[in-house]
């Protein structure tokens, strides 16, 4: 048969890079997408394709009716989400619904529908602020955000569910993914996307605090590779346990830890000014001062490392950008 894998939120920014690697590999995909952020043109390419299928509707409605009649399905890949913090904290019941609710009500369906493989797109939000850093997958997760509760407690329901129903869960903890396709318009968008935007405008790249706090950034490409493996990875030992001690996700970063200064003169660099203006405002209450992934548990389970260096992913994403009208 030829099965299908389910993408939901594949018409948004990591979804549609998915659509590609998967596309790239051979695979057909089905796409689920509310296009309430994701737009119809990040599947442009794929408009004549008969094996991209785009279906709208809201992962949190009736499922099974949206997709009937487009199996088998191999596995699914749970992109959609509201990924916004500052939105979770003003209407944190809405992000529970998404986030948490959804997810649980999706892997009952795949259970049923008899899906092998559940992928899912946590976050690195889940360890809050970490004790050390690089932080590994064994480190205490104290979300500061409803945001990273929900996507804590989602991985707990498919720790749970996963082994109940016999579909092998894999959850991977994004750090800062940034590349193509990333709305620099959005408020909450990235900061690399923000800074990219400004940049080529010739407005001053604004930090908050005093530009010391570091992130992991990694490139979309590689992100929407290591999804790709997570469907094919063995990970035997590494299906999540709900609450026992095998760590209850994969870290997807690079490893390195980038300080904002130091990317706001990589983002010169990438648009072509060697130098420019920085403006400094007060520090954002709840921003955490480090960020970077332990990476080892990526590479073992899934055969995976991020590929893209910083300036490279910057030189593809200022291209692009320079695309669009």
């Amino acid at each position: 048969m030829n099965e299908a894998v389910l993408v939901t939120g594949g018409a948004g920014f990591i979804g549609s890079h998915t659509v590609a690697a998967l596309r790239a590999a051979g695979r057909r995909v089905v796409v689920l997408d509310d296009f309430s952020t994701g737009r119809r043109e990040n599947l442009a390419e794929w408009t004549d394709d008969p094996a991209v299928e785009v279906i709208e509707g809201d992962v949190r409605g009736e499922v099974g009716l949206l997709l009937a009649g487009h199996g088998p399905f191999a596995a699914v890949v749970h992109l959609a989400a509201q990924t916004s913090v500052v939105r979770s904290i003003a209407a944190p019941i809405d992000d529970l619904d998404v986030n948490l609710r959804a997810t649980a009500r999706l892997m009952l369906w795949a259970a049923a529908a008899g899906v092998r493989r559940f992928v899912f797109a946590s976050s690195a939000a889940v360890y809050g602020e970490p004790r050390r850093v690089p932080v590994a997958e064994t480190e205490p997760t104290t979300p500061l955000s409803p945001y990273g509760a929900a996507k804590r407690a989602a991985e707990l329901y498919l720790g749970c569910l996963g082994p109940l129903h016999g579909v092998r869960t894999v959850c991977l903890r994004l750090f800062n993914v940034y590349g193509p396709r990333q709305d620099p318009g959005s408020p909450y968008s990235g900061v690399v996307a923000m800074f990219l935007a400004r940049a080529r405008r010739g407005e001053p790249l604004t930090i908050f605090g005093d530009g010391t706090q570091t992130r992991d950034l990694i490139y979309v490409g590689d992100v929407a590779r290591a999804i790709g493996l997570a469907i094919e990875a063995g990970a035997e030992g590494h299906v999540l346990g709900g609450m026992s001690e095998e760590p209850g996700g994969i870290n997807v970063g690079t490893g390195r830890e980038v300080a904002i200064v130091e990317l706001a003169a990589a983002v010169q660099r990438a648009c072509g000014a060697s130098e420019g203006t920085i403006a400094f405002a007060p520090a954002r209450p709840g921003e955490i001062a480090r960020s970077a992934a332990v990476t080892e548990r990526a590479a073992e389970v899934l055969g995976f490392r991020a590929e893209v260096e910083l300036d490279e992913g910057l030189r593809r994403t200022a291209v692009w950008l320079a695309s669009q009208r």
